[in-house]
């Protein structure tokens, strides 16, 4: 399905709600608050969204909303913060280049950063129906393996993904790895995460055990969840746009035909992509907008706009070049392919 498509069928009134937002770059960081909280530099580079409250420890108990002052997501109630691996181009003679982010679909001039989702039901469900209960104060998860590098150690997760795009419209196919060919549009790598929560635990200590894939069917089909995570939840989505086309020119490209990127964990296959998650909504915000009838944009949420979410930045932690053309990618992880 095309996303003009998607805009065209979102005419229809909804019963509840689907938000989709822009979130610029917060910054660029090697700091992971919730796999290594408190480690500086932490072993990989990350691209971080939301509010700027954020550090590089994140204790659990920290009032997020109420300490930041500022938010790079388009609803100012929402000061989570959200992050990914970032994507490196690896050019024939071993130097690597980070690539940047291109806003997407609707959202020009928003500088880096992702698109954000909160479904009650699949994104092509125009209705979403189902209720669903808000993340609480406190709340993060986790979704990948920052060390999958086969099919079948990445199929344990099941919504995380690519689309090579065409053009900004291109939504399907999607594939477990980094595409094997020139993605004219560039390359947008989609993290979903399950929607069924254990009721009780905030986190986990591998951040993800307390939540679960529906029991049978999946999240677009509406299957039940298990009777061990009895809560449904909204499902969250990442999409970031990866701006390759400057890295189009086959020339380019290894000897071999293989593709070039390799994410910052070291993962050429792209089956590592991971995404982290924080809640950090203001008040009730985000379970009154659920419970609201809307579709992309809601009654209930405050819109800054894109001008003012980019003004939203913070320092780096970690002082290191991320930007030159860098003889190893930051932190100098293990590459998997064999050069």
């Amino acid at each position: 399905m095309q996303l003009t498509s998607l805009a065209a069928l979102a005419l229809a009134a909804p019963a509840s709600a689907l938000i989709r937002f822009s979130c610029s770059q917060l910054v660029v960081d090697r700091i992971d608050p919730l796999v290594n909280p408190g480690m500086a530099p932490s072993p990989h580079l990350h691209q971080i969204i939301g509010g700027n409250s954020l550090n590089a420890s994140m204790d659990p108990a920290k009032d997020m909303p109420g300490e930041s002052t500022c938010t790079t997501c388009q609803f100012t109630e929402d000061t989570s913060n959200y992050w990914t691996a970032v994507l490196f181009f690896r050019a024939r003679n071993g130097t690597f280049k980070r690539v940047p982010i291109r806003p997407n679909a609707g959202f020009d001039g928003a500088e880096g950063g992702m698109t954000v989702y909160y479904m009650q039901n699949g994104l092509a469900d125009y209705q979403q129906r189902s209720k669903v209960t808000a993340f609480k104060p406190g709340f993060r998860m986790l979704i990948g393996d920052v060390m999958a590098r086969t099919e079948d150690q990445a199929n344990k997760y099941k919504q995380v993904t690519y689309t090579c795009l065409q053009d900004m419209s291109t939504r399907f196919p999607e594939t477990k790895n980094l595409p094997n060919k020139i993605c004219p549009a560039g390359i947008m790598a989609n993290i979903r995460f399950p929607t069924c929560w254990d009721g009780k635990n905030l986190d986990t200590a591998d951040h993800m055990s307390h939540m679960a894939y529906p029991a049978n069917g999946t999240f677009d089909s509406q299957g039940p969840c298990p009777d061990t995570h009895p809560v449904p939840v909204p499902q969250l989505m990442y999409e970031t746009i990866w701006d390759t086309r400057q890295f189009n020119d086959p020339n380019e490209w290894p000897e071999d035909g293989t593709q070039p990127f390799v994410w910052s964990m070291g993962d050429h296959t792209g089956y590592g992509s991971h995404g982290d998650y924080l809640f950090g909504w203001k008040d009730d915000a985000l379970q009154r907008t659920m419970d609201t009838p809307c579709y992309v944009t809601c009654p209930t949420l405050t819109t800054q706009s894109i001008a003012n979410q980019n003004k939203c930045k913070i320092d780096r932690t970690v002082q290191e070049d991320i930007d030159s053309w860098l003889p190893a990618i930051p932190g100098n992880p293990t590459i998997s392919k064999k050069y």
